[in-house]
């Protein structure tokens, strides 16, 4: 290893990010600086990767849990050969430019994944890893070992701090996640002050009592330090996830505020001149970067080219040989070999006309055909898979040092379960979902937000979705977080009202390529729309919105309800008589998506807002887009059993038939 050029880069590096930073007088510099030894190391001797093959099945993984940080992931993609130029590097923060103010999935080369909100960088390193065991299971043999690569990760003290990292930790110990390794930029500094003023426990001891190997770096600007740990790390392969932690001074290299609170951010950029004296950078040239360390990484570049090169010669190529199947599924993510919804609606039968389900059950038996044709689906569950019946039959469990099953138990941490579901997704091959009761989702909504953001195919399966949840009271009934969910930009959000919608909105979810969704069932049972066609309630629940009761006669006024409450509008719109169009709408995304001819067919401007009544078991804020009246509950649920619950809180047709008389 050539510690001096890796120094010298480790300074370049620097300069960098204290000139992007400069440039735009916005961003955070500790990190960057702080950590650019230890960017050196895995960019410029340790990580395998081909720059110019960013999705590269087998590379290693690097992922920026501290996302402020940014500057220090582009500089080393630049350096590195990615396809982030210098005036990339320039552009930092600017509009439209592949250097964003924090990492965001698909912007630009070699970013894994999107991250900034603290901890959840540490969550998707878990799914990440587990995806490349579960990988290993699926796809290595006795002859070829095609998966063999390692994750890493890097953290700071706020991401150490927050609780989806405790979560997620304590899974990687549990599925026993040794190709993971978590690089903890320990500089006792957090942006307000010293990290002392709100942490005092032992994070070494704390890692190692989950079940980690933890590795304490002293030195954390020596290149050889920095090395021997992280081969220790990746040579261990005995089960345990690794924790190197690496003691840094924050902002390194400005000597007003390194080491301060004040490193943290972009406030030592104003001593840029002066730092790059210190650095030992030409004076007055900016973004500079040495020709020593543009060959140095070129024949970096080169050499690692050259061992991708000989992977696919020596290992995929006599594997895909001999795997033919294999290699055919492999070549295509998980977007890309996705069916039809309409191909995986083929595979559901239509459901007994005569018996009520609950959409949490018929949900557990739409999935099962699902699963058996698309391979990929994984399902898993905090610690409800009794409830919310998403337990995928005959495949078997994720468990300790076991991979191949496509059940994931993730015990009672939902944030966890959504940034490691994040994980496996931006991986592209597997299709992960995940459930757990409504009310529940809002701890795991920073993990839903960002897979909206990235635009991640994952599922979420919500059950025990209303005041029907009964007996366990309003800390249970979930009255306002549908349409809490409904305000998120790009996650669809489909509440069903019988089985074959439920079989429409899990086709749907489980084929979506472009964002998440999120499945809102119920707990209690719901009859099925015996008097429409399983086609019509299907193609109807595709389209987010449709008629479920055609008027008899000139059309006067239209109910629309979603879920449970489709049952009351249908019989309200009896009582009421002629006239009354009953419109069942189990997402108001994608309704919002067709046409204004097919959404004309189905609230038609002649009848408007006025002559329309929506019903909901919750809050109304919504529905008004739609409908002139709601009927809906906005306050908190009461403890006694559902029906009794419903009926006190006016979710009958008889309170609708009257509130839409009165209306209409």
């Amino acid at each position: 290893m050539n510690s001096d050029i890796l120094l010298q880069a480790a300074n370049q590096a620097r300069g960098l990010a204290i000139d992007a930073v400069h440039a735009c007088n916005s961003g955070h510099l500790g990190l960057p600086l702080g950590c650019a030894e230890l960017g050196a190391v895995l960019f410029g001797e340790k990580l395998s990767f081909n720059p110019c093959e960013p999705r590269w099945i087998n590379r290693d993984r690097f992922i920026l849990s501290g996302g402020h940080g940014s500057m220090f992931l582009y500089s080393w993609l630049h350096l590195a050969g990615y396809a982030v130029s210098l005036d990339d590097v320039k552009s930092f923060r600017k509009l439209h430019s592949k250097t964003p103010g924090h990492p965001e999935y698909l912007e630009t080369p070699g970013v894994e994944c999107t991250t900034g909100p603290l901890g959840q960088g540490i969550g998707n390193a878990v799914g990440f890893a587990l995806a490349g065991k579960m990988y290993a299971a699926r796809f290595n043999t006795a002859e070829h070992k095609l998966f063999d690569y390692a994750v890493v990760a890097l953290a700071g003290d706020g991401c150490i701090q927050e609780g989806v990292a405790s979560e997620a930790s304590a899974l990687a110990a549990l599925w026993k996640l040794d190709n993971l390794i978590l690089f903890y930029d320990s500089n006792d500094v957090t942006l307000d002050a010293p990290a002392a003023i709100s942490q005092c426990e032992d994070t070494a001891m704390r890692y190692r009592a989950y079940g980690w190997d933890v590795q304490i770096v002293a030195e954390g600007h020596n290149p050889a330090a920095l090395a021997a740990a992280y081969d220790k790390a990746r040579a261990d392969r005995t089960g345990k996830p690794h924790l190197v932690i690496v003691k840094t001074i924050i902002g390194k290299g400005i000597e007003e505020v390194q080491g301060t609170a004040k490193g943290h951010g972009e406030g030592g950029a104003k001593f840029a001149d002066k730092a790059h004296d210190t650095l030992g950078l030409p004076k007055g040239e900016h973004f500079y970067v040495s020709q020593s360390v543009r060959d140095f990484f070129a024949a970096r570049k080169a050499s690692l080219k050259a061992a991708h090169a000989k992977w696919v010669s020596e290992v995929y190529e006599p594997w895909a040989k001999a795997n033919p199947e294999k290699a055919a599924e492999i070549q295509k993510t998980s977007i890309e070999a996705m069916p039809s919804a309409e191909d995986l609606m083929a595979t559901i039968p239509a459901f007994d006309p005569a018996k009520k389900y609950a959409t949490r059950v018929s949900g557990g038996m739409v999935l099962q055909p699902i699963a058996a044709k698309f391979s990929r689906v994984v399902s898993g569950s905090a610690d409800l898979y009794g409830s919310t019946k998403n337990y995928i039959e005959k495949v078997g469990d994720i468990a300790p040092g076991s991979y191949a099953g496509r059940n994931i138990r993730f015990g009672i941490r939902e944030f966890a379960m959504g940034a490691i579901l994040n994980g496996i997704a931006y991986d592209g091959y597997f299709v992960p979902s995940g459930a757990t009761f409504l009310t529940f989702s809002d701890y795991m909504r920073g993990s839903i937000r960002l897979a909206a953001l990235a635009k991640l195919p994952v599922q979420y399966i919500f059950t025990h979705d209303s005041i029907g949840v009964g007996e366990d009271g309003p800390t249970h009934q979930p009255i306002e977080t549908t349409s809490s969910l409904r305000l998120i930009p790009n996650l669809n959000v489909l509440r069903p009202a019988d089985g074959e919608e439920t079989a429409a909105a899990f086709a749907c979810a489980m084929t979506r390529k472009d964002g998440p969704t999120a499945l809102i069932l119920s707990r209690q049972d719901l009859p099925n729309m015996v008097h429409l066609s399983v086609e019509a309630r299907r193609s109807g629940t595709l389209k987010g919105a449709y008629v479920a009761k055609r008027e008899e006669g000139e059309l006067k006024g239209i109910l629309i309800a979603s879920g449970s409450e489709v049952q009351h509008a249908l019989k309200a719109a009896d009582k009421l008589g002629s006239g009354v169009r009953v419109v069942s709408m189990p997402s108001m995304e994608l309704f919002e998506k067709q046409s204004a001819e097919y959404k004309e067919s189905v609230l038609p401007e002649s009848c408007c807002k006025t002559h329309r009544v929506a019903i909901e078991a919750g809050v109304t804020a919504l529905w008004y887009k739609y409908a002139g009246t709601v009927v809906g509950i906005d306050r908190f649920g009461i403890s006694a059993p559902g029906d009794t619950v419903m009926e006190i809180l006016g979710m009958t047709a008889d309170n609708l038939a009257k509130v839409a008389a009165e209306s209409l």
